[in-house]
């Protein structure tokens, strides 16, 4: 399963940059919208890890991470404009694992969130998703059936990835296009097609033919 990560952030374009970088990382993102409810929404999603703001509306991150540390153990990574000592002893103080401060550097942070999350949860292991006798390993990048495997692109990776997430589904081409390039990737209709096309040859090399199916004029679905 995916690792669930909470964003607690005003700031919409940070919070946007933010979510298509973890989204993008293969993170579950719960995002906070509503100040006034803050814990309410922890505790609704449940995140392995929080990403935290100081200066926030109705209540600082402060006085959240307080009240986090008060009922859960879960690793929180302050990144945030304040940059002082003191704001990052109280950060310390308070019970946060990471101070980072923005602008941040992506590969950082994300090694970061990598090592506090094996850390919190050493016998999580590999992240896999499986449907229909099919599993994607995500960390290695292949696809395996019935003790063959194959190596995926990094676009295939993540559109059979899509597909699997929303198995039972019909995506349409628009939400599968709009996803690669909210992933800062760029792609068109025609090489979605090709992609497509290359997913189903190799595995049809390891005697799946039929996984991902056509819609007509509607998507694809596994």
């Amino acid at each position: 399963m995916q690792s669930r990560i909470m964003l607690i952030e005003d700031d919409a374009v940070i919070r946007e940059e933010l979510r298509v970088l973890l989204t993008a990382n293969q993170y579950d993102v719960g995002v906070i919208y509503d100040f006034g409810s803050v814990m309410q929404e922890i505790e609704r999603f449940g995140p392995q890890l929080i990403l935290l703001d100081i200066n926030l509306p109705l209540e600082d991150g402060f006085r959240i991470c307080a009240k986090v540390r008060t009922k859960y153990g879960i690793p929180i990574i302050f990144v945030t404009g304040r940059n002082t000592d003191m704001d990052e002893l109280q950060s310390i103080m308070l019970g946060g694992d990471a101070f980072i401060t923005k602008p941040y550097n992506t590969a950082i942070l994300l090694a970061k969130i990598a090592a506090l999350l094996k850390r919190a949860y050493p016998d999580c292991g590999e992240v896999a998703l499986d449907c229909r006798g099919v599993r994607l390993h995500v960390e290695r990048g292949t696809l395996e059936y019935q003790g063959q495997c194959v190596e995926l692109t990094g676009n295939e990776q993540k559109i059979i990835y899509y597909l699997i997430r929303h198995a039972g589904k019909i995506c349409p081409r628009a939400d599968l296009i709009e996803y690669l390039w909210d992933n800062q990737m760029y792609i068109d209709d025609n090489t979605l097609s090709v992609n497509i096309a290359r997913i189903r040859e190799k595995l049809a090399g390891i005697g799946l033919s039929d996984f991902i199916r056509t819609k007509h004029r509607q998507g694809y679905i596994v």
